[in-house]
């Protein structure tokens, strides 16, 4: 077989399976944070996160096929390693750059949660005040 071959077949399998990791993951953690920021609504906060993931597979999956195909022919061993810590490591980083961007996401979405439900009085309003008055 190939080593061109080899190494797609190496790398297919390490980006697939990182990805799923990662995916899972986020999806596993992230719907803490959506059930919290969609106030308790469980059956929204599951179907928010199940939104996410989906575009989270489509994204990098698209992504490690496309950087698939690489310039030359792989001919040792020495090759291989080097091809693939070039293509494992984009690879990672954008995995790491998705995740931050999920997180950042989740995280917008929690504090403009906080930030609606503070805006309420923790008590009703009972009456009013008068206003003091000013000695002339």
């Amino acid at each position: 077989m190939d080593l061109t071959v080899v190494a797609y077949v190496i790398y297919l399998i390490v980006s697939i399976g990182l990805t799923v990791w990662v995916a899972r993951t986020l999806s596993r953690n992230g719907r803490v944070f959506l059930a919290d920021v969609l106030h308790g609504n469980e059956k929204l906060a599951d179907a928010v996160n199940h939104l996410l993931v989906v575009g989270f597979y489509l994204v990098n999956l698209g992504f490690v096929a496309l950087y698939l195909s690489g310039d030359e022919a792989i001919a040792d061993t020495r090759g291989i390693f080097e091809a693939l810590s070039t293509k494992l490591g984009v690879v990672l980083l954008v995995l790491g750059v998705m995740h931050l961007g999920n997180v950042w996401v989740l995280n917008k979405f929690r504090r403009r949660g906080v930030m609606e439900r503070e805006q309420l009085p923790p008590v009703p309003p009972q009456g009013w005040a008068a206003p003091p008055a000013t000695g002339a």
